[in-house]
């Protein structure tokens, strides 16, 4: 079959018995990784942000706002910049999802600026050292 049409969609298959009689595996590729000290974060990511992106490239994006210890802004300008290289480079953009891990960060906890901040140290059970109260608790 010579059609231009978008092609299937790997990344939504993992654990799909069904797809396997189209060519998807529903066994998932699994890659062991041990992080070292040097390690400071780790990026997940589907082929929507690495079809333009070089890890090279991500690590750049990243390390400023690994400076200011925003993990959330990270994502978000991963996913920013894969949207703007797809526009560049293609017809059509393909998924992008990102997820940003920070690891051992040494530095504080920002100071509370926004009421999304606040409401995720509410609902998390993380105690941390030195932190500022919350609504004056």
């Amino acid at each position: 079959m010579d059609q231009d049409a978008p092609g299937l969609a790997m990344s939504r298959s993992l654990g799909d018995f069904i797809a396997h009689s189209v060519g998807v595996s529903q066994h998932p590729e699994v890659k062991r990784f041990e992080l070292q000290a040097e390690d400071k974060f780790i990026i997940i990511a589907s082929d929507g942000v690495w079809e333009f992106l070089t890890n090279e490239m991500i690590a750049k994006i990243v390390w400023p706002y690994y400076l200011e210890n925003s993990p959330e802004q990270a994502g978000n300008a991963i996913v920013k910049e894969a949207a703007q290289k797809w526009r560049e480079n293609d017809s059509v953009i393909d998924d992008i999802t990102c997820v940003t891990i920070f690891l051992e960060v040494d530095h504080q906890i920002p100071t509370i600026k926004n009421v999304a901040y606040k409401k995720a140290l509410i609902g998390s059970s993380t105690e941390f050292e030195n932190a500022p109260p919350i609504d004056g608790k």
